[in-house]
């Protein structure tokens, strides 16, 4: 399969193509041309790069789960993980998605004056919310 048509069938850019293959992600067979070949085999770990790029991992963690010949050597603990990651991620997200309902329809005159709210702001401020890692953000209102 040529570049035009890995990319077509896959969804995935020829300039992401070009670049994956930089990283040693996946590998031309050759070229037809200036255009790159690829095995039909390419689509599967593009599947699976897609698959991991969803997840969260990087593409030096994804590149790890490919074994040097090419198939998927993933390393469960890895996997196990990321999972906790991203436990940890959506108790923080509903934690804010939980405080911002709270401070829309709070009733008090000033969010500032709301005790649910001032600790929403102290967490944020503290970064067990938001851009700033912690271990994991606790019940926050």
């Amino acid at each position: 399969m040529d570049i035009a048509q890995v990319a077509r069938q896959s969804g995935v850019p020829a300039s992401t193509l070009r670049f994956y293959e930089e990283k040693g992600l996946i590998a031309s067979t050759g070229r037809s041309g200036l255009r790159r070949l690829f095995d039909p085999g390419v689509l599967e770990r593009l599947a699976l790069i897609a698959v991991g790029r969803a997840a969260g991992f990087s593409l030096d963690e994804i590149a790890r789960m490919f074994a040097p010949q090419g198939s998927p050597r993933i390393d469960r603990k890895m996997l196990a993980d990321k999972a906790d990651e991203l436990d940890r991620t959506i108790r923080k997200l509903s934690a804010m998605r939980d405080g911002l309902r709270h401070a829309a329809a709070c009733p008090a005159p000033s969010h500032m004056e709301c005790p649910k709210f001032r600790r929403l702001v102290r967490a944020a401020a503290t970064g067990a919310i938001g851009p700033r890692r912690r271990k994991h953000a606790t019940s926050l209102l």
